[in-house]
């Protein structure tokens, strides 16, 4: 371990302590003479609290994060920590059951919001900005971080972004930014120069990560983009001090029914990406087997070579990837496949893969050349949506484009799902979309014979606009 490892907490902690500091003096003026003038210690306190708190949370203890906390905090604790080494911190009780400290909203954060809702201020933010950068540093201590270091992380976050929620302080927009703020989706069919618009400025991690977590349901699969990207942020931190890493593969496989949200997580991913600088410009390029394999001799490494140009830069996303080791011996699918391999090895740096599917299938998909398993060592699972999370998706299709279904409406929407079987390709999302479809069709054949209709009835859906259930759409594709 280099010195300059433990230094960067010292420096993180001192960071805190100087923007947090000044902040409780602030709202301390505001308050009646009787509450009392908190000082640096308090500050330093809180932030000994959270260091201490996020190397115990996993209980290793390990060397790195010791010294750390030594260098950080000698001055503030020197009868605990000015003479120690980690073994004596093993040896004693200082670090026993500190990771309790990061099951609730700290109180010192609390009084900074609660003064923000009061005078106006910024200082919960303030806060938010400087923990998370010292939660950061803690874990990039260590080349690979655990899994519970960087899952905590994320709960400290969540939980003081509930507790800022409204403040105009908030890291978080009022609403979710448009779709046209990210990169754009190009295509199998869309020409190359498609993909190759000038984009936007990178978005802000927070407003990305405020958009994953809008999205109805799939918990599961929030909670591991939110790892991948704490873990980046580690990496990120480590890569700019010059420390080793440890090497992580970021190509992904995707596996869950059509409709289940992997086009719209990936298109974020690609995002989350760009702002991290993992790829330079964070477009997302969907492809298939048809747009990778040829029926020619020769033309498939080719196709697989353009489509990668496509994406270079940003992510590229196979669906039914598992397409690509269906056939005979002379099937040009695991040419497709034996050229990603070299693909995704010469431009590591370059272009994140990620490779959907069904979940069965896609063992075939990795199990098709030897490179694959190493290369796609994370795969993240896109559940089905339950009858009440696909009802939401279909009430949120109805609000943005000015619909809203009357309580009987819901009640047969909700029937019409729980009749629809959970077989392979159940549509989820899909379905949700074009029962709603379905719905407008038919509540226009309803309201053109009202003479006159009012602006409620032009945009209300009542029972009768709804297909009974087990009757499919009469519009849109169900898969």
């Amino acid at each position: 371990m280099g010195v300059n490892e433990p230094r960067q907490v010292q420096r993180a902690v001192e960071s805190f302590v100087a923007a947090l500091a000044p902040a409780l003096r602030d709202v301390v003026a505001r308050l009646p003479p009787a509450a009392g003038r908190p000082l640096d210690q308090d500050v330093a306190t809180e932030a000994f609290d959270l260091v201490a708190a996020l190397i115990d949370v996993d209980r290793s203890h390990t060397d790195d994060e010791l010294w750390g906390l030594i260098f950080a905090f000698g001055r503030w604790l020197p009868q605990q920590l000015a003479r120690a080494k980690p073994d004596d911190l093993r040896r004693s009780d200082l670090l026993v059951g500190r990771a309790a400290w990061l099951d609730q909203v700290s109180p010192l954060f609390e009084i900074l919001v609660t003064a923000d809702r009061r005078f106006g201020t910024a200082h919960s933010r303030t806060y938010y900005d400087a923990a998370l950068h010292l939660a950061f540093t803690v874990a990039a201590l260590e080349a690979a971080p655990s899994r519970t270091e960087l899952g905590a992380i994320d709960a400290m976050r969540t939980r003081m972004l509930d507790a800022m929620a409204g403040l105009p302080s908030s890291p978080l927009p009022t609403t979710a930014s448009p779709a046209a703020s990210t990169p754009a989706v190009a295509t199998p069919d869309e020409p190359e120069a498609a993909a190759r618009d000038e984009l936007p400025p990178p978005r802000p991690l927070e407003e990305l990560l405020a958009e994953l977590d809008e999205l109805v349901g799939l918990d599961s699969v929030k909670t591991e983009v939110r790892l991948v990207t704490n873990l980046l942020r580690v990496q990120q931190l480590r890569a700019e001090r010059d420390l080793p890493t440890s090497p992580q593969s970021r190509h992904l496989v995707f596996t869950g029914n059509p409709g289940t949200g992997k086009t719209t997580v990936a298109r974020l991913l690609a995002a989350i990406y760009r702002t991290l600088g993992v790829v330079e410009r964070g477009q997302l390029v969907e492809t298939d087997r048809a747009g990778m394999v040829s029926g020619y001799v020769g033309q498939t490494a080719l196709k697989v070579m353009e489509v990668a140009d496509r994406a270079t830069g940003g992510v590229l996303l196979i669906d039914e990837a598992y397409a690509l080791a269906r056939g005979g011996e002379n099937d040009f699918g695991r040419e497709a496949i034996d050229t990603l391999v070299k693909v995704i090895e010469d431009r590591r740096d370059e272009l994140v893969v990620i490779a959907a599917g069904y979940p069965d299938e896609m063992a075939d998909f990795i199990g098709a050349n030897p490179g694959l398993a190493s290369r796609f060592p994370k795969t993240i699972a896109f559940p089905d949506y339950t009858d009440d999370e696909l009802w939401s998706i279909f009430a949120s299709i109805g609000e943005r484009a000015g619909y809203r279904a009357d309580a009987d409406a819901e009640a047969k929407v909700r029937a019409w799902f729980a009749a629809v079987p959970r077989d392979k390709g159940f549509g989820n999302g899909r379905l949700a979309r074009n029962l709603f479809e379905d719905a407008v069709a038919r509540q226009a054949s309803r309201v053109v014979a009202i003479e006159s209709p009012t602006d409620e009835q032009l945009t209300a859906l009542v029972a009768d606009d709804i297909a009974e259930p087990g009757e499919g759409p009469r519009h849109g594709d169900r898969a």
